[in-house]
């Protein structure tokens, strides 16, 4: 199977980058009138090596210090990098600089090549070159990476390095298949007759004639209206190939270098980054809270202001956690690499990784928040995962986010999700319109604190109310977005015991209501009226027309008694006494153990009641999971209805 990779070139001006990619392939990538003049590489350029089982990108980049931004531009999305150091000159200020900013974009494979070999004093000199190479690389990506010697001149090596670099591609591990597409446009311009054309380096994904991708920052839909890998038509690109899309939906001035093209829904523009950051050792200065910066990140160069979270400086050499607050809307991903350089004078400071590619402000110098961000950059991805969500609150969060967020494929967020919701970690909420609210146990902890909070003041307000109207508890917490949160909570608390109630009614477990003596004597004749009552109970309305208790207050007394567990209450306004209301369910159960099951009427006989009372009786089986209705009879729940017999009508 042919495997596709980019590799890109790096080195001081004048070290031979462009000559040697065309030894290796044939093609002169400097396209630009104003290079043919100079010499020297200004912008980006493309060549394609075929090595055989490996085809090979080549993504060829200027050296000179006033072009550093267009080499930032072609070094993103490579998968390994060819460093240059020409025997005549030896290790030179952008040698250096390239380095440092190779391994603050994270690069894991490479090479150096001692090009002009023909050009040293003799092989004592360049055996001195290659002595300073490895001083330069130690500690690096490139630490121990070969070292070969070659001259485009006269094609010494050259054969040697197409080996090498062969060798090298062999231990580049795979990415994961089925990512998302993700490709960062670093040209765009108009082809006559056929409009918009892109060119970058797919940096996952596929992409085929006809998708739709996503244009950003911008956030516009545009459709694939043909592809070409290396100047040859193509009806799919993937991760690994150079692309130039023709696009549909835009206009190529509205589509330009920092710009991205992705699968919709995958990427979100944001102005603020929270970031890993390094300084440099080499750097020419610290970086001090609310610095400016040039921030290169893909192919995008943005002024960005830094704040850091732990303290006022950044010292060189250090790592620390902060900010960015982009002067524009810019796209990134969860462990994206980017580099820093000061404003002014243009020198490269520093770098590191983006841990939220979409964030808010964070407070500084809060340990705990200073905890969930280091846990984003966690080797395990369920904590990750788990960190983000806390960052998300209460907003909802689709999988494509997590994914973007946290550097999961799609196919690990599943297990990774049903692992935190296993654990207690996450909860699940499902609100309107089939979403899914997916909160951080952490979260729900302070929102269940906040309904017990909220329920104790409507307490304090009606101190005689032994419950609280769960419709009224919803509008209090309307501040919550959804009904189905409140509903959620009140569950969870339920099980918890921190709440007693129904579907209608709930409050807190350790509410002692404030009676007055007579209202306690109220209580207890009302508890005698319905156990005497046995399973005809009255409703509130008879007992208060009772000479024994007129009180406007009987019907919060009989609520009073519900909450306490003296009273069930069946349906509308019928309650019994919980020890009838045992009893019922003991005959109704016994009565279904053999076959058929039991009607209306049936039940009505069994209890000595009237049908004003079985009926309600029957539902509130129904409701609390003791029988299940199947056409006008009951059957136990647990229990099948026979097959063969159908159901009877009953009265």
């Amino acid at each position: 199977m042919t495997r596709h990779l980019i590799l890109g070139t790096a080195g001081h001006i004048d070290h031979g980058k462009t000559s040697l990619v065309r030894a290796l392939t044939g093609i002169d990538t400097d396209r630009l009138p104003e290079e043919k003049k100079r010499g020297i590489t200004i912008d980006i350029g493309f060549a394609r090596l075929d090595l055989g089982d490996v085809q090979l990108g080549i993504v060829d980049v200027p050296g000179h210090e006033r072009f550093i931004k267009n080499m930032l531009a072609g070094a993103t999305g490579i998968d390994l990098a060819m460093l240059l150091v020409a025997a005549d000159d030896s290790v030179m200020p952008q040698t250096r600089e390239h380095m440092e900013i190779l391994q603050l974009l994270g690069l894991r494979h490479g090479l150096v090549v001692i090009s002009k070999a023909d050009l040293a004093q003799d092989e004592t000199w360049i055996d001195l070159v290659e002595d300073e190479i490895r001083g330069l690389v130690a500690g690096t990506f490139l630490d121990g990476a070969p070292i070969v010697r070659t001259s485009a001149g006269t094609g010494a090596g050259i054969e040697d390095l197409k080996q090498t670099i062969r060798s090298i591609c062999t231990k580049i591990e795979s990415r994961r298949q089925g990512d998302h597409f993700r490709m960062a446009v670093d040209r765009s311009f108009a082809v006559p007759g056929h409009g918009t054309v892109v060119t970058g380096s797919v940096w996952s994904g596929a992409l085929g004639v006809g998708d739709e991708v996503e244009q950003l920052p911008a956030g516009r839909t545009v459709r694939v209206r043909g592809i070409q890998n290396h100047d040859k038509p193509a009806d799919r690109v993937e991760h690994g190939q150079r692309a130039a899309v023709n696009l549909t939906g835009v206009h190529h001035t509205e589509i330009v270098r920092g710009n991205e093209i992705a699968t919709p829904g995958l990427l979100r523009a944001s102005q603020v980054f929270t970031v890993r950051m390094h300084v440099l050792p080499s750097s020419p200065r610290t970086v001090k809270h609310r610095a400016r910066v040039r921030l290169h990140i893909g192919t995008a160069e943005l002024l960005a202001s830094v704040s850091l979270l732990e303290g006022n400086t950044l010292e060189r050499g250090q790592w620390g956690f902060a900010q960015l607050f982009l002067a524009e809307p810019a796209v990134a991903a969860w462990g994206q690499p980017f580099v820093v350089r000061s404003e002014s004078p243009m020198l490269t400071v520093g770098g590191g990784q983006v841990l939220q590619p979409v964030a808010r402000r964070l407070r500084r110098r809060q340990p705990k928040q200073l905890e969930r961000v280091a846990r984003l950059w966690s080797p395990d991805p369920v904590a990750r995962v788990g960190s983000a969500i806390t960052f998300y609150g209460l907003q909802s969060c689709t999988e494509l986010d997590l994914v973007r967020d946290c550097g999961v494929s799609p196919q690990e967020l599943g297990a990774i999700l049903r692992q935190l919701a296993d654990q207690g970690t996450m909860v699940e909420v499902a609100l309107a319109r089939g979403r899914t609210l997916r909160l951080h146990s952490e979260l729900v902890a302070d929102l269940e604190e906040r309904v017990l909070h909220s329920i104790g003041k409507l307490h304090e307000q009606n101190p005689l109310h032994a419950t609280i109207p769960i419709q009224k508890l919803v509008g209090r917490l309307d501040y919550l977005g959804d009904d189905a949160m409140v509903m959620t909570l009140i569950e969870r608390l339920k099980k918890s015991r921190k709440l007693r109630g129904d579907d209608r009614s709930v409050c807190r477990t350790d509410f002692v209501p404030k009676l007055s003596p007579a209202e306690r004597r109220l209580r207890e004749q009302v508890l005698q009226v319905y156990e005497a009552a046995g399973l005809q109970p009255p409703e509130p309305s008879d007992i208060q027309k009772q000479a024994v208790a007129r009180s406007a207050a009987v019907g919060e007394i009989v609520e009073l008694c519900a909450a306490e567990g003296h009273l069930v209450h069946v349906g509308a306004s019928l309650y019994l006494h919980v020890k009838w209301e045992e009893e019922m369910k003991r005959r109704i159960v016994e009565r279904l153990q053999s076959p058929p099951g039991i009607a209306v009427s049936d039940v009505r006989d069994l209890l000595g009641i009237t049908r004003k009372h079985a009926l309600p009786y029957c539902e509130y089986l129904d409701r609390i999971g003791v029988t299940r209705r199947e056409g006008d009879l009951r059957y136990l729940a647990q229990s099948a209805a026979p097959a063969a017999e159908s159901p009877q009508t009953q009265g």
